[in-house]
Formats: structure tokens, sequence, C-alpha cells
């Protein structure tokens, strides 16, 4: 068993598409990156690299690529799945923690676990997805970016 830790964050902005932990929430505001910015699934992607000791996810989908312009970060994490597979590896479970002031997504949390279990063809039960504000304080409480934390434990293959 190995375990590893992600973090990720993102600058909000204006009119921008909001997508967090595969599915596109609707709000005024949206996350601002190379691809298209899930935070979630980011924290996702470098836990599970880390935990296999492969690196981040900016060696592997550098944002100076123009092949992940916008991409769809489920693409990301079902390469980052092939790898950790291609290694001898399989995914025991996930935690995460995502802190924002808005939107509240604990409404959503149930869709986006569905999403991200069918994306690593684990069990939705394998997948925790909290969420926080941070009080008001700091950019986040500001409403001006939104992170996430994620924490995960790989298996080896037998």
């Amino acid at each position: 068993m190995r375990i590893g830790f992600g973090y990720d964050v993102h600058q909000l902005q204006d009119g921008k598409a909001f997508w967090l932990g595969g599915i596109k929430l609707n709000h005024n505001k949206g996350s601002v990156g190379h691809s298209d910015a899930d935070v979630l699934i980011h924290a996702i992607c470098d836990a599970l690299l880390g935990a296999a000791n492969l690196g981040d996810i900016g060696k592997h989908f550098p944002n100076t690529s123009p092949q992940y312009k916008n991409i769809d970060s489920k693409i990301l994490l079902k390469k980052v799945v092939e790898l950790l597979s291609a290694e001898g590896y399989t995914i025991g479970n996930i935690d995460s923690t995502v802190t924002l002031e808005k939107p509240k997504i604990n409404p959503h949390i149930p869709e986006m676990k569905k999403v991200l279990a069918n994306t690593m063809n684990i069990l939705e039960n394998d997948i925790s997805i909290k969420a926080t504000t941070n009080e008001t304080m700091g950019y986040i409480g500001r409403e001006e970016g939104v992170c996430a934390y994620a924490i995960v434990l790989i298996n080896e293959k037998k």
C-alpha cells in the first residue's frame, strides 16, 4: 500500500465555466486554467501520481502544451489511472476536500462521485468528497479562487 497527497488551486473569474469533480456547475464564476481547470480532479491526479512516485500533473500534462489546452480533466484522470495500472497499482480509496465560498457543492457531490467513479473504474463508495468554506477570509473568502486537497491509497496488484 502507498499513500499520496494532492493539492490544486485555481483563480475564479466572472463568465468562465466552472468544472468541479467532472461536472459543470451553474455559477457566475469559473476556474481559470490551461485545461478546463477542474481543481478537484487535478488534486486527485497529483495524489495518485505522487502515491506511485510518478511525478505530478505538470510533468505529464504540461500547461505549455497546446495538446492540453481546454482539455476535459476527466481525460487526464483516465490517463493517470492508466499510468498507475501500467505500474501495477490499483486505487484503494480517495478522500478529498474542496474549499470555496460559493456555490454550495454538497447537493452536487453524489453526481461528482458517480462521474469520478466511472472515469476511474472504481466504486463510488471508494470516493469521499467534502466541502468547506474559508469563513470569508483570504482569496477563497473573497471568492477569488478555489482549492482542493486529496489523499489517496493505492495498492499493488496481486
